[in-house]
């Protein structure tokens, strides 16, 4: 289990056992994935937003590929999600962006 991103998050993935990596350069994130596609772990990544936007050739692969690595986002804290996987932009083009991005009733 791997957290990659701010280190407002990174505490509470730490909390839990998280191997976690605050403020990672795109450098660091391709390096880690790299690492764990090298040694053909089976692994949990999280990234916030932010890392999962960047263009980090390693994190689009296992993205496109699947299998013994799965990757998904975390919003910053205190803001709404942008869903940015090939799913939330697939609705979005049938349904607009309003149902997608739609505040959840509490």
């Amino acid at each position: 289990m791997v957290f990659l991103g701010e280190d407002r998050l990174s505490d509470g993935f730490r909390l839990i056992g998280f191997e976690t990596h605050p403020n990672p350069d795109p450098e660091l994130v391709d390096r880690t994935i790299r690492e764990l596609l090298r040694g053909r772990e089976k692994a949990f990544v999280v990234v916030d937003d932010a890392v999962m936007q960047q263009d980090i050739p390693s994190l689009k692969r296992v993205r496109r590929e699947g299998g013994r690595i799965v990757v998904i986002a975390v919003p910053p804290l205190g803001e709404q999600p942008q869903l940015g996987s090939d799913v939330a932009r697939r609705l979005a083009a049938l349904f607009g962006n309003a149902v997608v991005n739609a505040k959840a009733e509490p």
